[in-house]
């Protein structure tokens, strides 16, 4: 490398693993089962892809070596230790720092041990000792791979974009959502990665959604609507994330101080100075409400590494909130604004893609810090090859089935069928208000004519008019109701009240056991005078009935005897975000019988996680031998909500007590079952795009890719098993870290595309398998209305839907 110096501190952008090797495959944590020596399928119908990778195809001829800092007297603040190591770039060359100790030079000192004398502003010596290590960091490295995405993050820096967190977005070109007081900032989010047998640049396009509401503006608002303001408060902004404008730097609220005022006073220097002098003397900037609480932040690890233990105390008055709230979420119009810049189609995404790389190669400052480093990006993106397999039949009730296309939608063959599997609806009943009564009795009606169409047996149900809507008259009711040992109950709601749905649900699933279907009113009413939309909300009540009655809607064909797939999930509580839940789904041979087992549990650590699913398997085992009279020969494990940095305990742990688990129920069996766990990803940045000419569009339903953007360390894949029409659509990530199937790459990517089919509230396929996606409907009911486990005298049907 040439003598031309650059250098980096990368404190924020690095955390160094537990320890250092030069081996290229060291820092790579294998989950690839033993003996899997290819993971490509191979039916369906090649098709011809890219994706939103762009290769890295010039990497340094050096490898970096490490060398360690060591200042004496110690020296804590690493402000000023950058400004140290960056007075000794004449003899360091190129290097990048991580702000503590480690030191990463492209040149080798010509001793190994060398010491410089410094001088604070203060007039304070300290002597920098830097030594060399015996780690050379290869390129190919999991390390190297670290420093290269440190070079990136400075090359982007060259783009005048603001780092937020760890990505980068464009202020410049905000667009203001002025009607919904919302500022939407583009941006990228990016990363470099080794994978099969390239190093690629992932590039994915993002927003960041930042509210003109500040904290204060909260707190005023939580005042108004709230008689416990303080509480109210604390609920709506810890844990959210904040932006200071006059810094552009992001916090996460971690408590609110209410002892604590703008008028407040903290040390500066040995000197007592107030937040609102501070922020006058240091920005210009004028504190209105002198009496506004502090919000709190902690130090992170890495601020702690960086000297900074003490926490910050933030002026709400001059944070911006982030995100949406759940009412915006829940806002229709806002939501479809939104989507007018943040939904791209495939063609508008790849622009973007093009627009970046060309941006960031010519670029002055950028470019120089790609040649500085010898890196180079290649022009276009990754070319690849996908499949794409064949559609499912749907099979309906009395023999009958429907061929699929790449749409998969199945709506109006379901409207005409029976379906797969009936459970009758006898002694039942509706409770509604009132006011309400003319829908009800409409809606009763279109049920009835649904049910004969789809030979559906429905007996006539006792109906039940309350003079309100209150919470305790609805509780009342249902008390009185289902006392009388009702199959089912349905109750009709004004609206979407959740303290009032939370009461509903924890008589009829907690303090009973009754599947009940809750509709609000609005719902039963024709849009524009069309009865058909209410018919069709009503053929999907009815399906949704039979379901949590222990039915089946529809089925596709499972080519396997003996196969239980089992879905888990973890939701983190909405009172309480020191708990969460782990929500278990498991079928019980869906080749045999459409019946599903559920379980929940709650848990306040990953190892309690891994002890609780256990349980799980150990209940849904002894509810399969039940309804069989033997266990499963095959288990086929889906497991949602790992972050990349649980990988290795879910691979050591959760895996392991799963099997003592099985071995539990086996024993005294003859032989256990042969098992393999998947890890599912859904919030993932790759992309793909079919390639027509050169025009892109979306992939259709049903395409897989195995190979080139997959990781050498893993056996994964993508699938993609939804149609999108608008928009691009995003992958699924499968990553099988345990497998004793014996079955073959492709058989284990055509039974997951058959597990998107099987999702009862919906007829078309799911982003993820039924029994996941059952998982995460499971868990939103428990973790935001009941809070609490709900009887185990329902784990034997869907009444979560």
């Amino acid at each position: 490398m040439s003598e031309r110096v650059h250098s980096f501190s990368m404190g924020r952008d690095l955390q160094r693993p537990k320890s250092s090797s030069s081996e290229s495959d060291d820092y790579f944590y294998f989950t690839r089962p033993a003996g899997i020596s290819s993971k490509c399928g191979t039916s369906g119908t090649p098709i011809k892809l890219t994706s939103n990778y762009f290769e890295i195809n010039e990497l340094p001829d050096f490898n970096f070596t490490q060398y360690r800092v060591d200042f004496e007297p110690e020296l804590d603040i690493s402000k000023i230790r950058n400004a140290f190591i960056g007075q000794q770039k004449a003899v360091l060359g190129g290097y990048i720092y991580d702000g503590a100790s480690a030191l990463y030079l492209t040149k080798e000192l010509k001793d190994e041990t060398m010491k410089f004398v410094c001088t604070s502003r203060e007039e304070k010596q300290y002597n920098l000792v830097i030594k060399k290590t015996k780690n050379t960091i290869s390129m190919t490295s999991k390390m190297g791979m670290m420093l290269l995405n440190v070079i990136l993050r400075r090359a982007m820096s060259g783009l005048d974009l603001q780092l937020i967190r760890r990505d980068h977005y464009d202020p410049e070109a905000r667009i203001m959502l002025n009607d919904y007081k919302l500022e939407l900032w583009p941006g990228y989010v990016t990363s470099i990665r080794t994978h099969e047998d390239k190093i690629l640049l992932c590039c994915e396009i993002s927003h960041k959604v930042l509210r003109q509401e500040t904290a204060l503006d909260v707190f005023h608002r939580c005042r108004q609507e709230s008689n416990d303001a303080k509480t109210a408060f604390k609920k709506e902004i810890i844990g959210s994330v904040v932006i200071t404008r006059y810094n552009n730097k992001t916090y996460r609220v971690d408590d609110v101080d209410f002892s604590k005022t703008a008028s407040s006073t903290f040390d500066m220097k040995g000197q007592q100075k107030s937040f609102v002098q501070y922020y006058q003397e240091q920005y210009g900037i004028n504190i209105n409400d002198k009496n506004q609480p502090l919000l709190i932040t902690n130090p992170k690890p890495r601020d702690i590494r960086g000297g900074r233990s003490d926490v910050i105390c933030l002026v709400p008055e001059l944070c911006n909130t982030t995100g949406l709230t759940e009412n915006m979420k829940s806002n229709f119009q806002l939501m479809k604004a939104m989507a007018d810049y943040t939904r791209m189609d495939p063609r508008k995404r790849v622009e973007r893609l093009m627009k970046f790389n060309d941006r960031i190669s010519r670029t002055p400052k950028s470019a120089q810090i790609f040649e500085q480093f010898q890196t180079q990006l290649q022009t276009k993106l990754v070319e690849l090859t996908g499949r794409q397999l064949n559609q499912e039949i749907i099979l309906f009730g009395n023999g009958k089935s429907a061929k699929n296309d790449f749409r998969v939608d199945w709506t109006n063959p379901m409207k005409m069928n029976e379906m797969y599997a009936n459970e009758p609806l006898h002694r039942w009943g509706i409770i509604f208000p009132t006011r309400a009564a003319n829908d009800t009795y409409t809606f009763l009606k279109l049920l009835e004519e649904v049910a004969h169409g789809m030979k559906y047996d429905m007996k006539a149900p006792k109906m039940i008019e309350i003079s309100d809507d209150r919470v305790g008259t609805y509780a009342r009711e249902l008390e009185n109701f289902v006392s009388k040992d009702p199959k089912f109950v349905m109750t009709i709601v004004p609206n979407a009240s959740a303290d009032r749905y939370s009461a509903i649900k924890k008589i009829t699933c907690v303090n009973n056991s009754i599947p009940t279907q809750v509709i609000v009113q609005k719902t039963m009413q024709p849009k524009k005078g069309n009865i058909g939309s209410v018919k069709s909300i009503a053929t999907k009540v009815l399906i949704q009935i039979n379901c949590k009655l222990g039915g089946c809607a529809w089925m596709v064909n499972i080519p396997i005897k003996g196969l239980m797939t089992v879905g888990f999930d973890v939701s983190r509580d909405a009172s309480d975000k020191k708990k969460s839940y782990g929500a278990f789904v498991a079928s019980m041979d869906l080749k045999e019988s459409p019946k599903f087992f559920s379980s929940v549990a709650s848990h306040s650590d990953g190892e309690e996680c891994s002890r609780q699913i256990s349980n799980h398997m150990r209940k849904a085992l002894i509810s399969y031998k039940d309804l069989h009279g033997s266990l499963p020969s095959r288990i086929l494990f889906y497991r949602d909500g790992v972050g990349e940095g649980d990988i290795e305990r879910v691979h050591t742990q959760e895996i392991k007590q799963i099997q003592e688990a099985i071995a539990s129920i086996y024993r005294g069996a003859q032989g256990e079952p042969s098992f393999a766990f998947i890890i599912v990803t859904k919030r993932i940045n790759t992309r793909f795009f079919a390639s027509k000419g050169s025009n892109h569009e979306n992939p259709t339903s049903g395409t897989v890719i195995d190979s080139v953007v997959t990781l050498r360390e893993r056996y994964d894949f993508y699938l993609i098993s939804q149609s999108v029409r608008q928009g691009t659509v995003s992958p699924t990530s499968y990553n099988v870290i345990y497998d004793d199937l014996g079955l073959t790459p492709d058989k284990i990517q055509l039974l997951t595309y058959k597990m998107c089919h099987l999702y009862f509230n919906w007829s078309g396929t799911t982003r993820v398998p039924c029994v996941i996606q059952y998982a995460q409907k499971l868990g939103v009911l428990v973790s935001q209305y009941l809070h609490q486990p709900p009887s185990e005298l329902l784990n034997n049907s869907l009444y979560f839907l």
